[in-house]
């Protein structure tokens, strides 16, 4: 399988503002069938991602506090930038303020398959963004890698005798 992420990514993705609103970017997700969103600004840089998980946050509500207080003490039982990150993701009401992904792990069209595949694999991520001289040009999810595999078995039966 020697295609590049060119070859098989999706072009020109469904893509939102950082300001618009959760209502809208639910609403995006839901019609077109997709579970995340390339978060690009007014430049058409990309500044983060917004996936079904981070609205997760907006589905169970606020976090419980994470610490106790004793004897005039407050004892932490999670990390305090972690609660408060929890917090604002379910209370946020703009992508900016829900998208995860400050450090968005990209690749470029020419990588190639094989190694956007470990890319994933290694950070844990179901989709990664395309970017060439600082813009998003596409986006490569784990169905594109599948597909791509499929297509490469399909041309080795028919070549096979």
């Amino acid at each position: 399988m020697a295609k590049t992420v060119a070859d098989v990514m999706t072009r020109d993705p469904i893509t939102i503002h950082p300001e618009a609103s959760l209502q809208d970017a639910i609403h995006l997700l839901a019609e077109h069938r997709i579970s995340g969103l390339p978060v690009v600004d007014d430049a058409g840089e990309l500044v983060g991602i917004l996936s079904e998980s981070d609205l997760m946050w907006q589905a169970t509500g606020a976090p419980l506090p994470a610490y106790i207080m004793l004897l005039d003490s407050v004892i932490y039982l999670k990390n305090p930038a972690r609660y408060t990150e929890e917090l604002h993701k379910a209370l946020g009401q703009t992508v900016r303020e829900v998208m995860g992904g400050k450090k968005v792990v990209t690749t470029t069209p020419d990588t190639s398959i094989q190694h956007a595949a470990q890319l994933m694999h290694d950070r844990k991520v179901h989709r990664l963004p395309v970017t060439a001289e600082g813009r998003l040009v596409g986006i490569l999810t784990r169905g594109d890698i599948v597909r791509a595999m499929a297509d490469h078995y399909r041309e080795e039966v028919v070549t096979t005798p």
